[in-house]
């Protein structure tokens, strides 16, 4: 339950209160301009799209998560006082709310600050870390480094280590899914569009072993599945249901 259940944005929704409810379809927030799923903030008028993420309406003073950042004194702001920067969580552009660190060396999207340090299931014998080193390459880009920059980000680690996605990926993985449709498919999807919704996620989910390979290589591409699932279902929420007709020919 959270804080609030109703909130005043005076400065961006002015018009109305805006009400804590459960979105039914992905969003884009108005305060940090990324991409959102689940419990929000939302103005009741039917005419009036202004929607913020949870964390984005509530703006604690300093973030709820900070691990990797504790040597940082985080302020919010509406939008960045010294010019264009990245979240050093997911390493995308920052092109409204965030929180900075006072000696402007770091900056978050308020909503990074949510992700959860480590995510298992009670039926599940796998648990995956947040992290900022990491031994594999990330199942989305085949790469170990985001980029050349400062800011490399986070990732999500397997607890042997050998199964990585970058947080960066893992919100563009999803931004894709839904520009392309992908959380709408449903069970008579054919083949070739699981297969690029899959191909999404990772490229290596489309190269499934032939049964005349051995069971150790099934067993890893099993544990890949599982890995995917778990990552997108804690991201997604009651959402992930939508993606998880392309898993069904997997279980």
């Amino acid at each position: 339950m959270p804080t609030l259940l109703k909130i005043h944005d005076l400065d961006g929704h002015p018009e109305h209160e805006l009400e804590w409810k459960k979105s039914e379809v992905p969003f884009i927030c108005n305060g940090c301009k990324e991409l959102g799923f689940g419990v929000c903030y939302q103005c009741p008028d039917m005419n009036c799209n202004y929607i913020l993420h949870e964390e984005c309406g509530i703006r604690r003073p300093t973030p709820p998560f900070q691990k990797f950042f504790e040597d940082c004194n985080f302020q919010f702001h509406p939008e960045n006082p010294l010019g264009p920067r990245k979240c050093d969580i997911c390493t995308l552009d920052i092109q409204g709310f965030l929180y900075q660190c006072s000696y402007g060396e770091h900056n978050l999207h308020p909503h990074c600050t949510s992700l959860p340090p480590v995510i298992s299931l009670p039926d599940s014998d796998m648990s995956i870390y947040l992290r900022r080193r990491i031994q594999s390459k990330c199942l989305k880009c085949q790469s170990k480094k985001i980029s050349s920059s400062r800011v490399q980000g986070l990732s999500y680690v397997s607890s042997d280590g050998k199964l990585c996605y970058h947080v960066t990926c893992l919100k563009q993985a999803s931004l894709e899914a839904w520009k392309r449709d992908y959380f709408n498919l449903d069970v008579n999807a054919n083949d070739e569009e699981k297969s690029l919704a899959l191909q999404n996620l990772s490229p290596k989910l489309v190269v499934r072993p032939s049964g005349e390979q051995n069971s150790k290589a099934m067993k890893g591409f099993k544990l890949l599945i599982k890995f995917i699932k778990l990552l997108f279902s804690a991201l997604l929420g009651d959402h992930f249901t939508l993606f998880s007709t392309l898993f069904q020919n997997f279980s």
